[in-house]
């Protein structure tokens, strides 16, 4: 039988003649899937098809494609990434005597100006253009289009203002009335010199080009709205609640540059000390082949499901997403493998990408590597990440509990056709390269014996190095480890870049007090709409979450976390919810920015990868990750959704748990329009299912009761329909290919 073949070992139905016929060959041995059709071209053989992967994949890492360096400009970028890398590791166990902020300046001194390096002045964001002939299975992800590899004039002025202004407050030599050393620095807080004032700005407009480079005009424009707001706020009205006394440029220059919640502050720090470290570890695990090797464990796990192809793609995003922060680098990397599985399986190209993206996404969720915001949530709330990962657990189950769902009904509704994957054994796979678990398990049994999280996540690499020498082909030669840090390293560039410019937003809202005024204003308008102590909590969570899913269409996830924390958080803490309801919420919502329309980053990079048509692709997107738009309501809207973090004991944790897996089941068979089992849901059925959904995420005893009333009404409606549209009793479908499912 060939790898991939109808579960009877007969050849699969003809496809059009417009389009070749597929066949894909695959074996543990030989990694993942790779398409032929005939003799496969030279130029197409695997490495080209890894490295177009890898380089779409960093691509949408960053959200804008940097330079490939060579020639000394790229000696210097290793150089300097290496120093960085090791400069990082050293702070782990050997943390710099002048204090942590002594260490940021130093970090950002070697990150910023390899950003200007490594990022092109002119580039444009990506444009996808419509296939105009259908794909074809040796179609690879395309190469970015080549940036210039060679550096300006212009980017060596940058790479040398930067060095020069990152620098400036810890060199011990008197410029002017500044300079003279960090301490003399830190005791001008407040009374900037000038020439601290010029650094200081020279700081602030090379943050915002290295945002642009980076991430496009979004953020640095929202920067700029906070810094005129800081400016001028002192002009408007003094009645408007938003009203301040007013700033001058000195005053916000000393918040941005000499304070703790300027350019050195929280973002900041978890970047250099949480982030870097994550990323060199993804960047050794990857280079050890374990990326492939959880597509492979995937695969073989479904080989002979109905559903293989998608419930694949699922649970590749799922491992993957263990130890990548990237929802749309993750989709990327699952779909080069598993999109030939899911057009061979009858995916037209729009859904498989919704399926794709919704699933890639989930690596901004799943533990034990969740994005930077989490990281800001354990520095904010002043708890261990073991704690913020615990609170992540179990929304993230039922996040893929909906997706998996949403696959199994639109095989049945759709007529996907079987696809059987052979992998061989996935304990054969396990028992020999399952030892890429142990040093994910090994951050979790570190965490929870009390290690901090930089030193678990150090440890966990450093077994990871050890263990890449089971596999000959990829053991970590000094010379691998050396391109594994630099990778890691250039991986936090962007974030880097985005951490630094948030101190503009933090500064700003704590020096103007915008945080409280905001909250007031948001719950100001529920009020105005009724009194009801509850529904206004009601009202402010839901106007809450339109405003953070409009606010992380327009900047990076980290970036909306911090903009969502200091003017949403106060809101909801105001009325009474936790601390850690609040945060996740804002987390949530600040994820979900990548799947959300009209921008969806990840959709994006899944219409790249199947070459569908961009906005179906993002609005499948959108009906795969439709239970988690909702289920961070319940955090906040009743005392009982804290057992949905974790938090309140096993029977809280527990109904919590179970009802809302509930509604998320309902949720998806009123999306997808078919009940598993049963059949077609129609438009009365589906109305139903979602009141019903909805109603089941108000965890207390009178809703819950409601909502199951409601959706056991609709499961009836759907039996009815079946049997009078004349279905067999034993609800066989009537679609041939149905009767494969």
């Amino acid at each position: 039988m060939s790898p991939i073949s109808t579960p009877d070992g007969s050849s699969p139905p003809a496809r059009p003649a417009n389009s070749p016929a597929d066949e894909t060959a695959a074996s543990p041995s030989d990694g993942p899937p790779r398409p032929r059709s005939g003799a496969e071209p030279a130029q197409r053989g695997p490495d080209v098809a890894e490295r177009a992967t890898r380089d779409l994949a960093a691509q949408f890492e960053d959200e804008k494609p940097g330079r490939v360096l060579s020639g000394p400009a790229g000696l210097l970028l290793t150089a300097a990434a290496l120093a960085v890398g090791a400069l990082a590791l050293w702070q782990v166990f050997r943390p710099l005597s002048q204090g942590s902020k002594y260490y940021l300046i130093i970090f950002l001194a070697g990150v910023l100006p390899l950003v200007f390096l490594a990022y092109p002045a002119g580039l444009r964001l990506p444009t996808w253009r419509r296939r105009t002939a259908p794909a074809t299975e040796d179609d690879h992800p395309a190469l970015p289009a080549p940036a210039s590899t060679r550096p300006t004039v212009t980017d060596w002025v940058l790479v040398a203002l930067a060095v020069a202004a990152c620098l400036y407050p810890v060199l011990p030599i008197r410029i002017g009335g500044g300079g003279g050393g960090y301490n003399a620095f830190l005791d001008r807080q407040g009374l900037l010199s000038p020439t601290d004032l010029v650094l200081g700005t020279v700081l602030l407009l090379l943050l915002l080009e290295a945002c642009r480079r980076t991430t496009g005009w979004i953020l640095p424009a929202v920067c700029l709205l906070f810094l005129g707001y800081g400016y001028y706020g002192g002009l408007l009205p003094q009645s408007w609640p938003v009203a301040h006394a007013g700033l001058d440029f000195g005053q916000l220059v000393d918040a941005f540059y000499n304070s703790d919640s300027g350019f050195y502050g929280t973002p900041l720090d978890v970047a250099a000390s949480y982030i870097v470290l994550f990323t060199i570890y993804g960047a050794v695990l990857e280079l050890s082949g374990a990326g492939r090797f959880f597509v492979e464990l995937s695969a073989a796990a479904f080989r002979r499901s109905r559903t293989a192809a998608g419930r694949t793609a699922v649970a590749s995003g799922f491992l993957l997403g263990t130890v990548s922060g990237s929802g749309a680098a993750t989709t990327v990397s699952i779909g080069a493998v598993t999109w030939p599985l899911l057009r061979r399986a009858g995916y037209p190209p729009e859904r498989a990408g919704g399926m794709l993206a919704a699933a890639g996404v989930g690596a901004i969720l799943s533990p034990p590597t969740l994005g930077a915001a989490a990281f800001i949530i354990a520095e904010y709330l002043g708890v261990s990440y073991l704690q913020v990962l615990g609170w992540a657990t179990v929304p993230t189950v039922l996040y893929y509990l909906g997706i998996l769902l949403a696959v199994e009904i639109d095989a049945r509704r759709s007529g996907v056709r079987p696809v059987v994957v052979d992998f061989g054994s996935p304990w054969r796979l396990l028992g020999r390269f399952g030892y890429h678990f142990a040093s994910l398990i090994a951050i979790i049994a570190f965490l929870a014996a009390g290690v901090s999280a930089t030193r678990a996540v150090v440890f966990a690499t450093v077994l990871a190095v050890a263990l890449s020498f089971l596999d000959r082909a990829h053991r970590l030669t000094p010379g691998r480890l050396a391109t594994a840090l630099v990778t890691g390293v250039r991986g936090v560039l962007a974030v880097t870049a985005v951490c630094a410019a948030a101190g503009i937003i933090t500064a700003t809202t704590t020096k103007t007090g915008l945080g409280p005024q905001a909250a007031a204003l948001l719950i100001g308008g529920a009020q105005a709409a009724t009194s009801d102590p509850t529904l206004v909590l009601v009202l402010t969570a839901l106007l809450a979450a339109v405003a953070l899913s409009l606010l992380g269409l327009a900047v990076p996830v980290t970036a909306s976390f911090v903009i969502g924390w200091v003017i949403v958080g106060p809101a909801l803490l105001d009325l009474g919810v936790t601390a850690p309801a609040a945060a996740m919420f804002v987390f949530y919502f600040a994820v979900l920015s990548e799947v959300s329309p009209p921008t969806a980053l990840a959709a994006v990079a899944a219409a790249a990868v199947t070459g569908g048509r961009l906005v179906p692709t993002m609005w499948q997107t959108l009906r795969y990750a439709l239970p988690a738009y909702l289920t961070p309501i319940a955090f906040v809207i009743t005392p009982a959704g804290l057992g949905l973090l974790g938090i309140g004991g096993v029977q809280r944790i527990a109904f919590a748990a179970v009802v809302t897996a509930l509604s998320v089941a309902v949720l998806a068979v009123a999306a997808g329009g078919w009940l598993p089992g049963v059949g077609p849901a129609g438009t009365p059925e589906r109305v139903l299912g979602v009141l019903a959904g909805v109603t089941l995420l108000w965890l207390e005893p009178v809703p819950v009761t409601v909502g199951a009333t409601l959706a056991a009404v609709a499961a009836a409606g759907v039996f009815v329909r079946r049997g009078s549209a004349g279905r067999p009793s034993s609800g066989s479908p009537a679609n041939p290919v149905e009767e494969q499912l």
